[in-house]
């Protein structure tokens, strides 16, 4: 099993080739592609690379699904017996990525080759 963990958007992801994740809005347009270096650890068969702080040579490809918004969260604030009430609502800004692969120094690591092979 591969897999690698990510810096993006000030938090830290564990991600897998193949599957989808929300993470904070990046500005990419929706069906492009990006590449992540931010890597902070890469774990492929019982191999742990640890980065210090990131792995060097290892990058993650990755397309943009879609962007979208998050759930909505109600922030509310009041003081007891000053008649003081706040209320505010928040949806966070995100974008849906789907990781292709994980490369490290050049060679692709992805469940999909190890299928094949």
């Amino acid at each position: 099993m591969t897999y690698a963990i990510i810096e993006t958007g000030g938090t830290q992801l564990r991600v897998e080739p193949g599957r989808f994740y929300d993470v904070n809005r990046l500005a990419v347009d929706a069906n492009g592609t990006l590449t992540l270096d931010r890597v902070l650890l890469v774990q492929n068969d019982g191999e742990v690379t640890i980065g210090q702080p990131f792995v060097e040579g290892a990058t993650i490809e990755a397309t943009v699904l879609s962007h979208l918004r998050g759930k909505k969260i109600i922030v509310y604030k009041m003081r007891p017996k000053k008649k003081t009430r706040k209320k505010q609502g928040h949806r966070q800004e995100l974008t849906r990525i789907m990781i292709d692969a994980i490369s490290l120094n050049g060679t692709k690591l992805t469940a999909a080759e190890k299928a094949e092979a």
